[in-house]
């Protein structure tokens, strides 16, 4: 009885130094799975987790520079298209200009902040070297493409809040809803749209430059063109056809039709729902290039 304790501790031993005795082998067996047999069967839910909170601390450890000055820049785009226009004398859509512009300027940045949050992941892994940390571990093209978009839709939302919070700093602005799904549902699409073209973008890209390329030639102009600043019923017809193509432009009036209850999209909520539907589906195709795209490993492991 008193040589027990050692002869167990014998064991235990040799269990943990691989001994290939018989006990040794099973204690091997029940700790671990057969060769070939999978782990994680279906979604990596521990790795998708721990990518998207590495991306949201990555963006929230700079915050002054991510969340609160897009705020501050966006509140000078309100404050000076404002007093440009008259501050309270300009009626547009039946609120004044200050009401109209500040809905399009919270989803405008919304987007904006998704894109650059989206396009800087891939690009920095490639620019310094660490592309293998993220392709490395056990997660699947599915799994790396919702964290890193989950990331930046929530770097989107958090803006959102801050711009929405400095505006109400600004006299005249009500940013009363009429339609509460409307705000969600732009918002959201709006967000998860630019961060797949971020994506795409950060996986194309080489170098910063061509990042800013399309950051400045694409997203830029899309942007300033979209009605952010006015009703497209006001320019020619031939432009009225050409931002109606813009799928921001859906966004974006979109969004403000949830403030207002009045868009630009077209005289009824029937209108507004078609291109709720038509940014939905859009992202259902563009979600689906750049999962084709991810799978195939173009420019990334290479």
């Amino acid at each position: 009885m008193a040589d027990q304790p050692s002869v167990t501790a014998h064991a235990d031993v040799s269990v943990l130094s691989g001994d290939p005795t018989p006990s040794g082998q099973a204690a091997v067996r029940r700790n671990f799975p057969k060769q070939g047999e999978p782990i994680i069967r279906q979604v990596n839910w521990i790795g998708l987790k721990a990518l998207y909170m590495k991306e949201v601390r990555r963006f929230f450890k700079v915050q002054t520079q991510t969340i609160w000055a897009p705020a501050i820049t966006t509140l000078l785009f309100l404050v000076i298209f404002t007093l440009a226009m008259g501050r309270g004398s300009r009626i547009v859509l039946g609120v004044n200009f200050a009401t109209f512009v500040a809905p399009g300027l919270i989803v405008m940045g919304m987007m904006q902040n998704a894109f650059a949050n989206a396009s800087f992941t891939f690009l920095s892994g490639k620019m310094q070297g660490t592309i293998i940390d993220l392709l490395m571990p056990p997660l699947s093209e599915a799994e790396l493409m919702i964290a890193m978009i989950g990331a930046s839709v929530s770097r989107a939302i958090l803006v959102g809040f801050a711009i929405g919070a400095a505006m109400l700093l600004w006299p005249g602005v009500s940013l009363a809803m009429a339609h509460p799904w409307a705000v969600v549902w732009f918002g959201l699409m709006g967000s998860i749209l630019l961060s797949l073209l971020g994506l795409l973008s950060s996986i194309w890209a080489d170098k910063f430059d061509q990042s800013a390329l399309v950051t400045n030639f694409v997203i830029a102009p899309l942007s300033m063109l979209s009605g952010t600043f006015y009703v497209i019923n006001n320019l020619a017809p031939a432009f009225q056809i050409v931002s109606r193509v813009n799928p921001f432009f859906y966004i974006i009036s979109g969004f403000r039709f949830g403030f207002l209850g009045r868009s630009d999209i077209g005289d009824d909520t029937l209108a507004v729902l078609h291109g709720a539907l038509g940014i939905g589906l859009l992202n259902v195709v563009l979600a689906a290039i750049t999962y084709a795209v991810l799978k195939s490993g173009w420019k990334l492991k290479s």
